[in-house]
């Protein structure tokens, strides 16, 4: 029963960038349920996912990443195990362009569960984690963000509703064990100021996973995902109330727009493999490959 799950960002996504986005997502889902057939685990499928989407400069993770307010990429990242509940993850680092790794290095060979900045730029030195000089990191798109959203206040209100933001990724797999994982990935919001960190990297914010429920990543307004723990919100919804997975991501969103004003997607995939997704913005990019091997691609409600 192997199925995987992506996203590449929900907001008002531009019709020149309609293709591409499509494009990216389908290549990444179809990588990682070919590495799923292929007996890998649902952490190595996630991880490649987010890998491929971290690599594409159509997205906001990795190459491309928002650039904050003094023009520099600081990238986050989680990856979360259902099986054992275990996660790692990884905020404002600046010159490592698959975070996503440097996060599962995180959960698997360090005592901690987070490392920010400096630090995570150490162990990822320790663990002879690829890095690049961070003007690599940086895309004319990203560029052209930071001149349109200048003010940060101003991207908050507005940049998941227009046309001048593109946001985080993730992915959610099941493997042919039964094990699931979930992995969220991001540069943030664009003129950020220097140090911020949203949702994607908080455990039950940006991503959460248990075996026994689902996995889930989030995508959108990184402050009011983090204030109503939409990730978590999603897993709880579905296991108390008995609705399906697609109820649980719609009526978590609502819950979001209605108590804090927020706007963003969800993906997900329960414990016995059923895929879902929702998104409250204009457009989300997403791709799956069911547990029947069905591949799907939408960008459009």
């Amino acid at each position: 029963m192997a199925a995987v799950i992506v996203h590449g960002g929900a907001y008002a996504i531009p019709d020149y960038l309609v293709a591409a986005k499509k494009s990216g997502v389908q290549i990444a889902a179809t990588a990682a349920h070919k590495a799923l057939m292929e007996g890998k685990t649902a952490l190595d499928a996630v991880e490649i996912a987010v890998r491929h989407l971290e690599d594409d400069p159509v997205f906001n993770a990795g190459h491309g990443g928002a650039l904050n307010i003094q023009g520099e990429v600081e990238l986050d990242a989680i990856i979360v195990d259902g099986k054992s509940l275990e996660f790692g993850a990884v905020a404002a680092v600046e010159n490592i362009p698959n975070p996503i790794s440097l996060a599962r290095m995180v959960m698997e060979k360090s005592d901690h569960v987070m490392l920010v900045g400096k630090g995570a730029n150490m162990f990822a030195k320790e663990m002879k984690i690829d890095s690049v000089d961070p003007q690599e990191l940086i895309s004319d798109f990203s560029k052209q963000q930071l001149a349109e959203e200048s003010i940060y206040n101003c991207v908050i209100d507005s940049s998941f509703m227009n046309q001048t933001v593109h946001d985080t990724v993730g992915a959610v797999a099941i493997d042919l064990h039964g094990n699931m994982v979930a992995g969220t990935s991001t540069g943030g919001i664009p003129a950020k100021r220097v140090g911020r960190v949203g949702d994607s990297p908080l455990v039950g914010c940006g991503a959460c996973c248990d075996n026994e429920v689902g996995g889930v990543s989030c995508t959108g307004h990184g402050e009011a995902i983090a204030k109503v723990t939409l990730a978590s919100r999603v897993l709880n919804t579905l296991q108390s109330s008995g609705c399906s997975p697609q109820q649980a991501c719609r009526n978590s969103l609502d819950y979001m727009k209605n108590k804090v004003s927020g706007y963003g997607g969800v993906i997900m995939i329960s414990s016995n493999g059923i895929i879902a997704k929702a998104f409250s913005t204009k457009r989300m990019a997403w791709a799956s490959v069911d547990k029947a091997g069905v591949v799907q691609c939408g960008i459009d409600p």
